[in-house]
């Protein structure tokens, strides 16, 4: 079990990630593709990863070095995880490119301590060069390769989770947030009980912690090692299989582009966005923005008004109806085209 110790200040510095980690959900997708677990989950996904393995030579290599520092139980180097990307890929891998040497060797120390390790890993502490700059390489192969297809569904998981956690926050403050982990962890004030694979405590101390909500965290959340770190807590979501999200999104791509099908999407939650909001969200240019929604108002599925200075847009009915009968995009959540 992990305790978390609060104090008054932490409990008033809880954050909940709003859209999945990158590198959290390629850790833990290399933990689900190494076993059997949650075939309901992840089956499809994993058939579907070995496949592609299988005929993809260069996804096959960047995988390798993956399968060495990412077991699937026991210890995972922290410094595969950086504590701040904001959900975005590039920032990450860069974080890891230039992880301290000291911090380098004392996770990879760490590792070679639980299981034997080749000497490549052991070597990537070692002074000179740019050591992890093919270790990120083969981060961002991974990616492209096996997660950025699903890239959408996982954001929509994701997103009804945080939707999810705001109103446990709204409608009854911190320890309804808490609380509302069940059965996951259980808030007994001030230290929350987490389901974890060893006896652990981890104070506080005034950091606040914050929790992200994961796709392929599997059964019970996981943490950081390091106390001396951001404290993070990252914790299974709900979610619909996979196999069944692809084939609808497959279904709404082909009829619309997955850009337009993805900017559909973004501008069907319940509140308005404007040109910019929807750029910065799917992850394009604001002109290619512009010209995709205009294309969906001509075809009657996304209205704009103006506000001000803004111009806000949403889903028309017709567009809501078409999101809806495609189940994988839901509406509000969107997905970077390229996170």
């Amino acid at each position: 079990m992990l305790r978390i110790h609060f104090t008054s200040h932490d409990l008033q510095n809880i954050r909940v990630a709003r859209q999945p980690d990158p590198l959290w959900e390629l850790v833990c997708s290399v933990c689900r593709l190494e076993t059997g677990q949650g075939p309901l989950d992840f089956g499809h996904w994993r058939r579907s990863a070995r496949d592609r393995l299988s005929r993809d030579p260069v996804a096959g290599r960047a995988l390798y070095p993956l399968r060495t520092l990412i077991p699937s139980t026991g210890y995972i180097p922290d410094f595969l995880t950086p504590s701040v990307t904001g959900g975005d890929l590039p920032a990450g891998l860069d974080q890891v490119r230039r992880t301290p040497r000291t911090r380098l060797v004392r996770d990879l120390t760490r590792l070679a301590d639980s299981r034997p390790v080749p000497s490549w890993a052991t070597s990537l502490g070692r002074p000179g060069g740019d050591p992890l700059k093919s270790l990120a390489n083969a981060l961002g192969v991974y990616f492209r390769a096996l997660l950025e297809p699903y890239w959408t569904h996982i954001r929509t998981a994701v997103a009804d989770d945080v939707d999810l956690r705001s109103r446990d926050l709204l409608d009854g403050g911190t320890q309804a947030l808490l609380d509302g982990l069940r059965p996951l962890a259980r808030w007994k004030s001030p230290v929350l009980e987490v389901d974890y694979p060893i006896e652990r405590d981890l104070h506080l101390e005034g950091r606040g912690l914050l929790l992200v909500p994961s796709f392929f965290c599997w059964r019970r959340p996981t943490a950081l090692a390091d106390p001396g770190l951001d404290p993070v807590l990252v914790y299974p979501v709900a979610k619909a299989p996979l196999a069944v999200a692809r084939a609808a999104d497959d279904g709404l791509e082909r009829l619309l582009g997955r850009t337009r099908s993805v900017v559909l999407a973004e501008v069907a939650g319940r509140h308005a966005r404007t040109t910019s909001e929807v750029a910065a969200a799917v992850g394009i240019a604001l002109p290619s923005a512009s010209y995709q929604i205009g294309v969906l108002r001509d075809g009657g599925l996304v209205a704009s008004r103006r506000d001000g200075k803004y111009v806000l847009h949403t889903a028309t009915a017709l567009g809501e109806r078409l999101l809806g009968s495609s189940g994988g995009l839901r509406p509000g959540t969107g997905a970077a085209v390229r996170p």
